[in-house]
């Protein structure tokens, strides 16, 4: 019996709620870093988010175990420039806005299939949004 055939690459974009929540130890949040890891998918977060995480303390400890095992992304002028970019045209604006921009932007910069684990459905799936590409290869938006 042939084996199934599992697609390879891609990445797997957490914002601050699913970095919380992988740290939490979720199994939900789990189940998705799982199987990225068989796809040998790219594990991601924007440095931004460490903003919105980490306060100096001890409850920093299991945030930091997940990021030792993965890709910190920089904020660079690139993309900075593309979250303002969709901040215009989503129309959103304000700090945390902001901040979600510029996940978006660098999850719009990974590798496809991408999966961007969140508790902020609304905004990042308007911030995200490309309707010229094919469903398949648009970020696919997951709460948790």
């Amino acid at each position: 019996m042939a084996g199934r055939r599992v697609a390879v690459g891609g990445s797997l974009i957490l914002d601050s709620e699913g970095l919380f929540k992988l740290a939490a130890g979720d199994q939900r949040a789990r189940g998705y870093l799982e199987t990225a890891i068989a796809r040998r998918a790219r594990v991601a977060v924007s440095a931004i988010t460490l903003t919105e995480v980490l306060r100096g303390d001890k409850r920093d400890v299991a945030v930091h175990r997940v990021l030792s095992r993965i890709t910190i992304v920089p904020v660079t002028p690139e993309i900075a420039r593309r979250a303002g970019e969709l901040l215009g045209a989503t129309g959103l604006s304000g700090h945390r806005c902001a901040i979600d921009a510029v996940v978006a932007a660098t999850a719009l910069a990974m590798e496809r299939p991408a999966v961007l684990l969140t508790s902020d459905l609304d905004d990042l799936s308007r911030l995200v949004e490309e309707p010229e590409r094919p469903k398949a290869q648009r970020i696919a938006v997951v709460h948790v």
